[in-house]
């Protein structure tokens, strides 16, 4: 099965992309798949009321695991099953937490075994001088690794705050030579063209 890696730094929207984007693919119900650092797999069946409620928070590191769901995409008359990943966000320094390092790295690990890259930055942070601000070193290093393959693109997320109008120029400018896509994974914004770049590179 194609897997579909989704990444970045925390607090994105990495996580709110994926329940929306797999409503987006008329996806019915929410079947999660929890894959812990210490190798540990459960499930979890939800609505996607509940999926936003419980899964997505402002607090940095929520997601410490990888987190999948599966879909089929059309492809052509027929359809292919596609694993899309949500990770644990990437930082540009050692975390004190060994949880949230043990994460980090099984992240890191699932982008060098990914097919298919999303690499979301947050275009409304890009003027930010802090822990949030984007692009940051991490986030150039994501691009050094994936480029290399195929299916990598970047997306641009937050897309409906004014602020990222102007992030994007800086984004397409700091990462030229690479697919960029604006979002709204909120909204719901940029996701045909999204669906259009993962049904291409499967």
């Amino acid at each position: 099965m194609n897997k579909c890696i989704i990444v970045g730094k925390p607090n994105v929207g990495k996580t709110a992309f994926l329940i929306n984007f797999v409503e987006y693919l008329g996806v019915k119900k929410l079947e999660f798949n929890f894959q812990l650092p210490d190798g540990t797999k459960l499930k979890k069946k939800y609505t996607y009321r509940t999926a936003l409620r419980e899964l997505v928070d402002k607090t940095p590191h929520k997601t410490l695991s990888l987190q999948s769901v599966t879909v089929e995409m059309p492809m052509g008359k027929g359809k292919k099953k596609i694993q899309l990943v949500d990770t644990t966000g990437l930082i540009d320094y050692i975390h004190d937490s060994e949880e949230v390092r043990k994460a980090i790295s099984q992240t890191i690990s699932e982008i060098l075994d990914s097919q298919i890259i999303l690499h979301v930055i947050d275009g409304s942070a890009v003027k930010k001088k802090d822990f949030f601000s984007s692009p940051s070193e991490v986030d150039y290093q994501i691009a050094q690794v994936a480029h290399s393959k195929k299916g990598y693109v970047i997306l641009v997320n937050k897309m409906d705050l004014p602020e990222a109008e102007e992030g994007l120029k800086i984004i397409k400018k700091e990462f030229s030579g690479n697919l960029i896509i604006p979002i709204s994974a909120i909204h719901k914004r940029g996701f045909k063209e999204v669906k259009t770049f993962v049904a291409y590179n499967i």
